[in-house]
């Protein structure tokens, strides 16, 4: 009862409120729902937040992965663009050097590291070559064949040579003299004859003559196929051959005779017929193979024992299977051993010329070689005038020496050269191609330069321009898209086995000096001076010129952005040499002056007035091609007008202190080599640790300057001409050349002032001054050409040029002449001390300009 009444009481009290209580849960229903709306709009927007930072990350995520991708795909792209080629039509047909459309031109001389040896103008072509060595009747091996400074041979060289169809050589050997020679004959489809001769006389006058072993060979590159054919017990007669650019041909051995017109002479015979992994390896091949036990035994006179090749035993399978495969080619040796005096002939024959009116051979071959020598005479007189110009016999035969040996130094090449970007890990082998240059030097040098090339064709383009034009084409063929071409040519093993590895690798930020705008600067003096009656030869250049010029323009531009300069309108050289610790002052071998003294240390200020002045002179004759050929020339035509302004030019370059043009960057002259010290614990044996090396000490430390070194690099302004002939500057410049304490000598120009603090100062302990002050032919030539320029231009200055050109010109004759009549060589450079000739030999690249200088055409 008590609980339904308490029930009562509590329903009656809640009746009692209830019109106040329904409008508060109203209220609170309003509440609630605007507190979950409102928590559904906080929820809804944190989801927006985090859905935000998800497609954001998301986003980015695709980005990086789109951004790593197009990474990667930019850096395969900009790996491959250092061996992707030029995308212009090459300027040179692929079988433009072929017997089919330059027969004349197809076998020549054109192995000139080896001493005597011709082949074709082909990519695989068949070599043939003269090896040598004297009988003393020891066990030494004194075998000739490549041409090395070691060998120390009395002299040898070209004393005629067309470039085209015949050659005479001279070589001096201890006590006897070979002369080779050989004459070419068209026809048929595959280049058609030719014929050699060797000649060995006696040079001393002891009483038994010299016994000396020719051997003739012929070999094949992993290409075509050779048969030796033996003829009296052990005498190589012949070899028949045939290959896909010669088709079937004979060579002949004919046998040695007293002279010309003498019956044979007793000789010891002896053959080798193998195969070769490479032509690089010939050498190897033949002195492997060579055995003591023959015996020289004439009908009147003692036996001797003599060394001739007997069997040679090609590698095993496994031991080849070591290194690198090769296709192996055919190699046949014809060894013929015979007492000086004495003549021999090999005749090689072309199975396509049928209609042969006679063998070349003996008074055949007299007469033609006859023939060919006379025609070079009338040529060279024609061409250089020295008779005319009252010159002696000898220095007209030193002239006549000099083309010859720049003629026989030409060389064809085929191959790869190695190469390697910022962008690669590894070095690459760059397309293959082929190249027809001038040689720096037979001996240390057989191979093509880029800077050095544009010299050779200087000269080479006053004699035979379709060689010139061919090189030329030849060279920028190579151009890689970019725009590069590598500056040192080593394409293929026989070139490699003479370089040092570290200078193998060619890198594409590296230039040279484009000097291959001298020789197209002659070119086109010369279609300026064909007069309007000889249209076809003015057609047939500009037809050339027009295959040239979209690959002059990306060469151009290539200089123009990858070697530009910290300030607008300079210009840098790359690549200059990195671990400064070593060199007292780093290499710049991209400029070609390779340890010339620059800015102490290196860095991206700096400001080359030499890089500077090549540029202004290709600007101007890329206008000159451009008008020309009526292509747009504008912005050549304005880019020459700016680096051709003097004012620009000291502006960036003039340095107030030393009153000369020079180069700019972080120097100091406060250098020195010093032995570094090496600290040996007591008790030590010294020998357990390293050497102590030359490095460089840097008393001083370096600024932003002028860097006040003085000599060559100073007077590019003036070498190429680029200073105005009323320019007060050119009297300081005149006046540096002619100071006996700074650059000049009875010799030719120093490299290196006198005066300066690096003259000959070695770089490294290894490194002997090199641009330091020796004397080299191609400066002293810019040299003498500008100042026949001033001399012959109105300003205040062309009585002291001309006075200058005269005495210069004379001393760079007399003593280059002076050098090759004592030595038998024309050198690389030349002591600024005493003028004798030093460095590398025969140097018939540059150093051959002395015949300009001699004719006097610049």
């Amino acid at each position: 009862m008590g609980r339904q009444q308490h029930r009562k009481r509590v329903l009656t009290n809640n009746s009692k409120d209830g019109s106040d209580t329904i409008p508060n849960r109203k209220e609170e229903k309003k509440k609630d729902i605007a507190n979950s709306i409102f928590l559904h709009k906080e929820k809804k927007k944190k989801l927006n937040v985090g859905q935000l930072f998800i497609n954001i990350s998301i986003g980015l995520c695709i980005f990086s992965l789109i951004w790593f991708f197009y990474a990667l795909y930019m850096r395969s792209y900009l790996a491959k663009r250092i061996i992707t080629p030029h995308p212009s039509d090459k300027i040179l047909h692929p079988n433009s050097t072929s017997a089919a459309v330059s027969p004349e031109r197809f076998w020549g001389s054109y192995r000139p590291q080896v001493y005597f040896g011709m082949k074709t103008r082909s990519p695989k072509s068949i070599v043939t070559g003269l090896m040598w060595m004297r009988q003393d009747g020891g066990g030494d091996v004194n075998l000739r064949h490549t041409c090395e400074q070691g060998d120390r041979l009395q002299s040898y060289g070209w004393l005629m040579h067309d470039g085209v169809s015949f050659g005479i050589q001279e070589i001096r050997d201890t006590d006897f003299t070979l002369t080779t020679e050989f004459v070419k004959r068209t026809g048929g489809e595959h280049g058609g004859d030719w014929t050699w001769r060797v000649t060995a006389k006696q040079q001393s006058s002891t009483p038994q003559a010299p016994m000396i072993s020719l051997l003739f060979y012929v070999a094949t590159d992993s290409q075509g196929s050779l048969q030796a054919h033996v003829e009296e017990k052990n005498r190589l007669g012949s070899v028949t051959g045939f290959s896909e650019e010669l088709g079937h041909f004979k060579l002949t051995f004919r046998k040695p005779a007293a002279g010309e017109t003498a019956g044979a002479k007793y000789a010891s015979y002896n053959h080798l017929k193998t195969v070769s992994p490479g032509l690089d390896k010939l050498t190897d091949i033949v002195k492997n193979s060579l055995d003591g036990r023959f015996i020289y035994n004439p009908p009147s006179g003692e036996k001797r024992y003599y060394i001739a090749v007997d069997t040679y035993k090609p590698p095993s399978l496994q031991q080849q299977q070591r290194g690198e495969t090769k296709k192996e080619g055919d190699f046949a040796v014809h060894q013929v051993t015979v007492q000086t005096p004495f003549q021999m002939e090999v005749l090689f024959e072309s199975g396509s010329f049928r209609d042969r009116p006679n063998q070349l051979v003996g008074e055949v071959m007299t007469k033609e070689l006859e023939k060919r020598k006379s025609a070079f005479e009338v040529k060279f007189e024609e061409t250089f005038g020295l008779q005319r110009q009252g010159y002696a016999p000898a220095l007209i035969k030193f002239g006549k020496a000099a083309l010859s040996n720049m003629l026989g130094g030409m060389g064809y090449f085929y191959g790869q050269s190695v190469v390697q970007s910022v962008y690669n890990e590894y070095p690459l082998a760059y397309p293959e191609g082929p190249l027809f240059t001038a040689v720096p030097s037979r001996s240390f040098f057989p191979r093509g330069f880029l800077w050095d090339e544009g010299f050779h064709q200087l000269l080479i383009s006053k004699w035979d321009p379709q060689i010139t034009r061919e090189s030329l084409a030849h060279w920028l063929d190579l151009m890689n898209v970019e725009g590069w071409i590598p500056r040192e040519q080593i394409l293929d093993d026989e070139a490699r086995s003479k370089v040092p590895a570290e200078f193998i690798v060619q890198r594409n930020e590296n230039a040279n000096p484009p000097t291959l705008f001298l020789a197209l600067q002659k070119l086109l003096e010369r279609v300026s001076g064909v007069s309007e009656a000889d249209g076809q030869a003015q057609e047939h250049t500009n037809a050339f010129l027009r295959r040239l010029f979209p690959r002059l323009q990306t060469w151009f531009e290539w200089y123009n952005t990858t070697q530009a300069g910290p300030l607008p309108n300079s210009y840098r050289w790359r690549g200059r040499d990195k671990d400064t610790n070593l060199f007292l002052n780093p290499k710049t071998l991209t400029s070609g002056l390779d340890d010339y003294p620059r800015a102490s240390h290196p860095s991206q200020d700096e400001r080359h007035v030499d890089l500077y002045c090549w540029m202004a002179l290709a600007s101007g004759i890329m206008a000159d091609v451009a008008k020309l050929l009526g292509e747009p020339h504008q912005e050549y035509e304005r880019i020459y007008q700016v680096l051709s302004d003097n004012s620009l030019l000291s502006e960036l370059h003039w340095s107030e202190q030393l009153k000369a043009f020079s180069d700019y960057g972080n120097h100091t002259q406060a250098v020195v080599l010093q032995r570094e010290k090496v600290y040996v614990p007591p008790g030590q044996p010294r020998h357990q640790f390293p050497v102590a090396r030359l490095v460089r000490s840097v008393r001083k430390a370096p600024k932003l300057q002028y860097v006040n070194a003085l000599g060559y690099v100073n007077l590019f302004p003036f070498l190429l001409q680029i200073l105005t002939p009323d320019s007060p500057k050119l009297e300081h410049i005149l006046k540096d050349m002619r100071d006996e304490q700074k650059l000049w000598t009875p010799y030719g120009l120093r490299s290196l002032s006198k005066s300066d603090p690096l003259y000959m100062k070695r770089n490294t302990e290894h490194d002997a001054p090199y641009w330091r002050g020796p004397i080299w032919i191609n400066i002293n030539y810019l040299a003498i050409r500008a100042l026949h320029y001033y001399a012959n231009s109105k300003g205040p200055y062309r009585e002291k040029a001309a006075a200058l050109y005269q005495d210069l010109r004379k001393n760079i004759i007399e003593n280059v002449n002076r050098q090759y009549m004592e030595t038998g060589y024309i050198w690389e450079q030349y002591s600024d001390i005493t003028g004798r000739g030093q460095g590398s030999h025969p140097f018939t690249g540059w150093s051959a300009l002395s015949l300009l200088i001699m004719a006097e055409q610049y």
